[in-house]
């Protein structure tokens, strides 16, 4: 793949996580909270349990293009850091920050 296309994916990647990661967290609807409302805490609780998954999943997908942006300096990006072998750009296309070949993915799965 050529490596302005590389950086091309991998900045758009950055942002859309950065964006995602950005629009966590509880909207003020300007309604002041019913403590004693069971139901309120419960649905906050759940709320702050998924932001934190989510936060914690976004912030390895952008660990995943930090990674990839290294291997694109070192002129390693395209190549499946376990083999050695190409990732087609078919595949960089659709996931920019692959490390694996889908075989070596399809291994690494079961």
């Amino acid at each position: 793949m050529d490596d302005d296309r590389a950086r091309e994916l991998l900045q758009a990647e950055r942002e859309r996580i950065e964006r995602a990661l950005a629009r966590l967290g509880h909207e003020d609807d300007g309604e002041l909270a019913d403590e004693s409302d069971a139901a309120n805490l419960a649905s906050d609780l759940y709320e702050d349990e998924f932001d934190a998954g989510r936060a914690e999943d976004l912030r390895g997908q952008l660990a995943a293009v930090e990674r990839a942006e290294s291997r694109l300096a070192a002129g390693t990006y395209g190549l499946s850091v376990e083999s050695g072998d190409p990732i087609p750009d078919e595949r960089l296309e659709i996931v920019p920050t692959a490390e694996l070949t889908v075989e070596e993915e399809r291994r690494h799965a079961r």
